[in-house]
């Protein structure tokens, strides 16, 4: 009886835990070993982590604008389509689909695994199956939720963002305790040039832009949002800051009571460090660490599934996938649609490995997006903006993105190569299937499937 459609239930506090919820989760807990393994010292890592939190604040920024400048939903999606047209848009929806979001859901999945078992087993490692097995089950409890309840999954998004906060604190308050009383001894000659390798350097700013990643989540969900044009810059300088000053310190706090070589040899640093600083926590602190994953895993389906929708709706995505449910609003069968390429990468993915693939393909669309904002600013010069950057701003985090992914290629050239190999792959199905109608068939399995899942097309424009 009432209108179908996405209704505006992402608040100014919602969208500020949705960028802290998808910001901080598995990546401060796993990626200090990246950095440091590929920036070769502990003085060098911490330059790093505070380059990729102030590099994120300019992608934020470029973000902020674009979301107000472009009032779609789809975040690099629409963006790309928008400014530099339906071909680049189009490779990165099939990179995403394909490469970027599986691989990024089941790194996040597998941490999620890792960490839960993790007071069941220690000191000894938990059993690879039954870490995927763990893992598959957050996932699918997460997609079931999202299938659900658009206002659940935001308010489970609220309250996790407080745990994942609650969760760096306990890392951080011991380890400012114990430097506050002179140990300092891990940070002795904390600038060894001898262990910097420049080549390596793109992977360690992979490592900790991933811990960063999710600071563009509300451009996903732009036609939910409540004043987009107030809360998306709100929201997201507010929350980058925050990250900032959170992942510093708790680096800080890592080095303070772990050596380098005991970050590097942990499957779970922040066990390690629950290890040596709490042990009265060593079974609290990784089921924190495992619920701040799950709240990683809430915000990523929550988003993607919206560039879906929104691809659908723009004609290059199967039509199934722009439809809501009837009773749920929510967007059914484009929250369904990612769950068999998760189930598969889980099962037969290593962490790291699948961190350098997708890394490369992601933050070359985001580096074509911000471009895209100095081409739109150059076209529109008369469209006001109610948020509006710099221009060296999107300059240079278009230029550090695209120079970062070209030197990507010397630092793990067998990754890199598969994810460059799975964008263009997406050249002749754009050429191939896009431009054509699509047949009969595939409008009668369309309509059954319609029917069989209870999903309508949105009745009402929201942007």
């Amino acid at each position: 009886e009432e209108a179908i459609f996405l209704r505006k239930k992402i608040t100014l506090l919602r969208a500020f835990s949705l960028l802290i919820g998808s910001m901080v989760g598995s990546g401060i807990f796993i990626s200090p070993k990246g950095v440091l393994k590929n920036s070769g010292s502990v003085g060098f890592s911490l330059v790093v982590w505070f380059a990729c939190g102030l590099l994120s604040m300019f992608g934020a920024l470029c973000y902020a604008e674009l979301g107000t400048r472009i009032t779609k939903s789809g975040g690099h999606y629409i963006y790309i389509l928008e400014t530099l047209g339906p071909l680049p848009s189009f490779l990165f929806l099939w990179a995403e689909f394909f490469a970027i979001r599986p691989a990024n859901s089941a790194v996040v999945s597998l941490a999620f695994g890792r960490y839960m078992l993790e007071p069941f087993f220690a000191p000894c490692a938990a059993p690879v199956p039954a870490v995927k097995l763990v893992s598959l089950l957050g996932y699918y409890m997460v997609l079931t939720l999202n299938s659900w309840s658009v206002t659940w999954s935001a308010r489970l998004q609220t309250a996790l963002s407080i745990i994942k906060l609650l969760a760096l604190a306990l890392i951080i308050v011991p380890g400012m305790m114990l430097l506050a009383q002179g140990h300092t001894e891990n940070f002795q000659d904390a600038f060894d040039r001898q262990s910097l390798v420049l080549d390596k350097l793109p992977l360690a700013f992979y490592a900790g832009m991933f811990a960063y990643s999710g600071w563009f989540q509300t451009s996903f969900v732009r036609e939910e949002l409540v004043r987009p044009e107030r809360n998306i810059p709100l929201a997201v300088i507010v929350s980058v800051i925050t990250v900032i000053v959170g992942y510093m310190l708790t680096n800080v706090s890592y080095y303070t009571v772990l050596g380098t070589q005991d970050i590097l040899a942990s499957p779970a640093v922040a066990v390690s460090f629950v290890q040596r600083a709490f042990k009265s926590l060593i079974s609290v602190v990784p089921v924190l660490v495992a619920l701040s994953c799950f709240g990683t895993m809430n915000g990523g389906i929550f988003t993607f599934s919206r560039t879906l929708f929104v691809a659908s709706r723009e004609g290059q995505w199967p039509p199934l996938f722009s439809m809501i449910h009837i009773r749920r609003h929510t967007p059914l069968p484009a929250v369904m649609l990612m769950f068999p390429l998760v189930t598969a990468m889980v099962c037969i993915g290593d962490i790291y490995h699948l961190m350098n693939f997708f890394s490369f393909s992601r933050w070359l669309f985001i580096g074509l997006a911000t471009l895209g904002l100095i081409v739109h600013r150059h076209r529109h010069p008369e469209l006001h903006s109610p948020f509006k950057v710099p221009l060296f701003v999107p300059v240079s985090f278009t230029i550090i993105c695209l120079f970062t992914v070209a030197m990507s290629f010397y630092s793990d050239p067998v990754n890199i190569s598969i994810g460059c190999t799975m964008v263009l792959s997406g050249f002749p199905v754009y050429y191939l299937i896009i431009h054509r109608q699509m047949s009969s068939r595939c409008h009668y399995l369309t309509h059954k499937l319609q029917l069989l899942l209870e999903v309508v097309q949105q009745e009402i424009k929201t942007y």
